[in-house]
């Protein structure tokens, strides 16, 4: 019974001083709780276009650019606090001052500024039915703006708007990319129900 006990002893002090084996758990991310897709038109008084945007999202009118006045007063942004996300908009009429050629200039520059990080820009020239044409921009790697996109009007060209999505966090792709693609139906949704007025 002596020996027994002895044996039962060192197999408990054996067993209970070795190193205990860790295993690695998968990295996780936080579950995200997307909000349901229904949409609202805007119709702002200071803009001359309306579409739809999401319930969730709220129109942040910009009243500042560089301590100075905006432009346009159809300077807005498109913020979902779901996703702590922007689509900023500026508006331009097309004058002698800034022609047509000037503005997709200087979008196809501010998204080509993007070239530094992006792993492959594509643009996307389109023409809808309802006197709306423009070029949609997608951005793929690690860079601040994966989607951005102009809009003008095919018969008078008298109107222009540039907008930009960003998200407020560091640009990590991958784990990005489901809120990323459901906020990118939404700026899809902007674009098909987009329409000038008059």
């Amino acid at each position: 019974m002596k020996y027994f006990i002895l044996f039962f002893i060192s197999v408990f002090l054996s067993t209970s001083c070795s190193d205990p084996v860790f295993t690695p758990k998968p990295r996780g991310y936080p579950k995200v709780v997307y909000p349901k897709k229904e949409y609202q038109k805007f119709a702002a008084d200071y803009c001359h276009f309306t579409f739809e945007y999401p319930k969730y999202a709220v129109i942040e009118k910009d009243t500042s650019f560089f301590d100075e006045q905006p432009a346009d007063p159809c300077w807005f942004n498109v913020y979902i606090p779901d996703f702590d996300c922007r689509l900023y908009c500026s508006y331009a009429p097309i004058t002698g001052q800034a022609s047509i050629d000037e503005l997709k200039r200087d979008a196809f520059r501010m998204t080509e500024w993007h070239n530094k990080k992006a792993t492959y820009i594509e643009d996307q020239p389109f023409r809808k039915a309802n006197n709306v044409q423009g070029v949609l921009f997608e951005v793929e790697g690690p860079v601040a703006s994966q989607v951005q996109f102009f809009l003008t009007d095919t018969l008078e060209q008298e109107h222009f708007l540039r907008c930009a999505l960003y998200f407020n966090t560091q640009a990590r792709p991958d784990s990005l990319a489901p809120v990323y693609q459901f906020v990118r139906e939404d700026v899809d949704r902007m674009i098909a129900s987009f329409s000038w007025n008059g």
